[in-house]
This record gives C-alpha cells, sequence and structure tokens, in this order.
C-alpha cells in the first residue's frame, strides 16, 4: 500500500463512518474505483479503530456518566443513565455470537461488489419505508431490554458486507418509536463495544493466523 491509497481509504471511511451506509462496503468498493489491490481486513479494523476513538470523544460525557452509574447502583439520580447503560450491553450481546458464529464464512465468501449492491439497496429502501412511517415519539431512555434485545438483532445484520451496523440499528430504533436524534444516539452509543469486541475479535484472528500489511510501500 502507498501513502496515497492509505489517505483515500481513510477518508473514505471518516466519511462514510457516520452515516447510514456501511464504511466497510465503501472500503471494499474503494480499490475496484481506483484500480487498488483489496487492502484486506488488517486495515480495515485499524481504520474502524480510528472511528472508534472519534466516537469515544465525542461521547465521552455520555460514557463518563453511564460508567458512573453502573458502579454506583444505589444513586437513584444516576437510573437513567445506568438503565440505558444495561441496555447498550443487552444490544451488544446478540452480535457477539452471531460474529463467532459466522464471521470467518462472512469473511471469506461475502466480501464482494455483488453482495454488498444487494444489501446496501434493500437495507437502504427498508430505513427510507421505516423513516416515513414511523411515530418518532420516544427517546433512548424510555427502551426496556426487550427493545434493546431487538436492536441488537438487528445489528447482527451489519457483519454482512453492505449492511450499515449504523442504518440497520436506526431501523430498529426507529421502528420501536425513537426520535431520528435518539435512534442515532443508541446507535453510536452502540457502537463502542461492538467495534471494541470486532475489532478485537479481529485482530486476534489475525495475529493467529497471520496477515502481512505493508503501510506506506
Amino acid at each position: 500500500m502507498d501513502i496515497l491509497q492509505i489517505i483515500i481509504l481513510a477518508l473514505v471511511q471518516g466519511v462514510t463512518e457516520f452515516l447510514p451506509i456501511s464504511s466497510s462496503a465503501h472500503l471494499i468498493l474503494a480499490p475496484y474505483v481506483f484500480g487498488y489491490s483489496d487492502q484486506g481486513l488488517a486495515f480495515d479494523v485499524a481504520v474502524h479503530i480510528g472511528s472508534l476513538g472519534a466516537v469515544m470523544l465525542y461521547f465521552r460525557r455520555e460514557m463518563l456518566v453511564i460508567m458512573n452509574g453502573i458502579f454506583h447502583p444505589s444513586d437513584e439520580d444516576l437510573s437513567r443513565d445506568r438503565h440505558l447503560g444495561w441496555n447498550v450491553f443487552i444490544a451488544t450481546v446478540p452480535i457477539i455470537f452471531v460474529g463467532l458464529l459466522f464471521q470467518q464464512h462472512v469473511a471469506s465468501d461475502l466480501r464482494s461488489p455483488f453482495v454488498i449492491a444487494i444489501t446496501t439497496v434493500g437495507f437502504g429502501l427498508l430505513l427510507l419505508a421505516v423513516d416515513q412511517n414511523a411515530s418518532r415519539t420516544r427517546d433512548e431512555y424510555s427502551l426496556n431490554w426487550m427493545d434493546a434485545l431487538i436492536i441488537g438483532l438487528f445489528q447482527s445484520f451489519a457483519i454482512i458486507p453492505g449492511t450499515s451496523r449504523s442504518g440497520v440499528t436506526m431501523t430498529a430504533g426507529l421502528l420501536l418509536g425513537l426520535t431520528r436524534e435518539a435512534a442515532t444516539r443508541f446507535s453510536f452509543l452502540l457502537s463502542i463495544p461492538t467495534i471494541l469486541l470486532s475489532g478485537g475479535l479481529v485482530t486476534l484472528e489475525l495475529v493467529i493466523h497471520g496477515e502481512d500489511v505493508h503501510w506506506g510501500d
């Protein structure tokens, strides 16, 4: 990989990560557009960790309040934030099991423009339909554990290339009656443990199986 390729891919990740479109899909498609070879999972993990840093910086106050609420269970003033934190945890659980069961198959068999085209259009139309018909009356603090689990199950589809993690979780949130702002906030709070865990899993696999990445050659 040369420096220009790294810059282009980093820009692609930086722009698409915070929109309800799949950043992973655009990282896969970018080499086809610019004539590069596929950069592989190691680079994809690296730029996602960079995006994670940006999300954690933006939500640093919310994270501190949530953690404070969890570690001080008797503090009633923090009950709403503690409740939100546990819902983020519950919503994270499904993708852990789905990722462990299917990640290897997805990485080897579904990393293609054809799959990306189908999932991008399909889930994009679903988000559009839900957004136009949703009630949008609830905030993220009103979610119960079943709501959180449903959002987590939707998030599990994000292991398929072309499926936007933020897009499907926002879709689920809107289906459950969240406002756009609340669905977006919960989606990005949920991204923190999800990217940490998925990045750790893929990094572990790369260490075990080995993958060479030539930075700035």
